[in-house]
């Protein structure tokens, strides 16, 4: 059984740092895919950022880029996000998520190619 654990959510002020960490465990297939995705209040869950396994390729939303960084340590089964110089609109619960179609040096912003997720993590940032 695949279980994806986030943490490292919390209450921060704006433009305070923030790293998250998503631990995976249960996984059968060595190459995969990781992303992290988030859903503000009243809004639509979206991507935030992805990496592929070779650690290569990764993919930024606009929103995000310049102060979020993604990393993962395929030896620990572990995906990471740190988050810098955060704005209130990053108030959100994120959600660590796989595709373990992923190729070795491809990860996809879409949702739907993830399917396996955590429950999400809570990001508050007062202003």
């Amino acid at each position: 059984q695949v279980q994806v654990v986030e943490s490292g959510g919390g209450l921060v002020q704006a433009g305070e740092s923030l790293g998250l960490s998503c631990t995976v465990s249960g996984l059968t297939d060595d190459e995969n895919a990781m992303g992290w995705f988030r859903q503000a209040p009243g809004k639509e869950r979206e991507g935030v950022a992805c990496v592929s396994w070779s650690g290569r390729s990764t993919y930024y939303a606009d929103s995000t880029k310049g102060r979020f960084t993604i990393s993962r340590d395929n030896a620990k089964n572990t995906l990471y996000l740190q988050i810098d110089s955060l704005k209130p609109e990053d108030t959100a619960v994120y959600y660590c998520a796989i595709d373990d179609t992923g190729p070795y040096d491809y990860c996809s912003a879409t949702e739907t190619d993830y399917n396996y997720w955590g429950q999400g993590t809570q990001v508050t940032v007062s202003s």
